[in-house]
């Protein structure tokens, strides 16, 4: 097999990985969907703690389990996962009160504000491409909530779930995207497993602590729903990492978006969802603007290898 062939066969393997991985937390939201109207901080802990299974699992086949959860940076995994928390609460809120498409196309509204994150609290240098794709973005986000957004001045607004759905998954992209910054400065240091295993333990601890703010007894069903929901989430970790090995981000990264036509499917066959002309508008104009951010990256990594290829070596 030449170099070029493997190469190839490689990355197509990340993209399949990917495609599952995407699927796999399809599949996760689904089964959270369909437990009902279950309170945050429990999906929360169903979410966490059962994740835990499979990459404990993964890890223990892979011969790495021991090393896991050894760290020099304790403090900072706790940062992150009350940080991921509150993101993840907040996602599930929305979750249970939207249309399936519409909760996961707001969601694309994270990696945007990445961009505008590491601008103003990372001092990161953002030319006028990606700020052009990060507005243009923003429009399309603003498309999809405008019909819940309007009814912020009527009376309705506080009795309709879906507006608070919508309010709900926009400050969860908010907090999400601060916690992927959190976790762009642990990955300096510190290996994926560590990171995931961190998070779902300090999830699953922080979820308990709201168990006093009302955690509802659950139906067999609804308690089976939550507990796959949970093994699919740590599933769909350990899948997406997996792709991230075999191909380069910027390659596999864009096959997220197909989370928008698994969702349109699975809202409308399971759900009875028919999506909006503005879900749909919308998430063409953010899942566009993203890719184009995630091409503008590779543009700038291959500019700054060639000028380190061109430099004359240090004497």
């Amino acid at each position: 097999m030449t170099v070029d062939h493997a190469v190839g066969h490689d990355t197509l393997r990340g993209i399949a990985l990917k495609i599952v991985s995407v699927a796999v937390f399809v599949g996760m939201q689904t089964c959270i969907k369909a437990a009902g109207e279950v309170p945050a901080g429990q999906i929360v802990f169903f979410r966490s703690f059962f994740a835990i299974f499979p990459i404990v699992g993964f890890l223990a086949f892979k011969g790495q389990l021991a090393t896991a959860f050894a760290t020099k940076r304790p403090f900072n995994h706790i940062a992150r996962g009350v940080v991921g928390v509150g993101a993840m609460g907040l996602g599930f809120f929305a979750l249970t009160r939207l249309p399936l498409p519409e909760a996961i196309t707001l969601n694309y509204a994270q990696p945007l504000l990445v961009v505008v994150f590491s601008s103003v609290f990372l001092g990161e240098t953002i030319r006028v491409y990606r700020w052009s794709a990060v507005i243009v973005g923003l429009v399309g986000v603003l498309i999809i909530s405008w019909p819940e957004l309007t009814l912020l001045n009527s009376d309705e607004a506080l009795d309709d779930q879906e507006v608070l759905g919508v309010m709900a998954a926009l400050i969860a992209a908010a907090i999400s995207a601060v916690a992927m910054l959190l976790v762009r400065n642990l990955v300096q240091t510190e290996k994926t497993a560590t990171i995931v295993l961190w998070f779902s333990s300090t999830a699953s601890v922080l979820a308990l602590f709201t168990l006093p703010f009302g955690w509802q007894a659950l139906t067999p069903m609804q308690a089976a729903l939550l507990v796959i929901g949970g093994f699919c989430g740590g599933l769909g970790q350990i899948l997406m990492t997996a792709a991230y090995r075999h191909a380069e981000a910027s390659v596999v990264a864009p096959f997220e978006y197909t989370s928008m036509i698994l969702g349109v499917a699975v809202g409308y066959f399971v759900f009875g969802d028919v999506t909006s002309l503005n879900t749909l508008i919308g998430g063409v104009i953010v899942v566009a603007a993203g890719i184009f951010i995630i091409w503008r990256e590779r543009q700038l990594g291959l500019e700054r290898t060639r000028t380190r290829r061109a430099a004359p070596p240090q004497g």
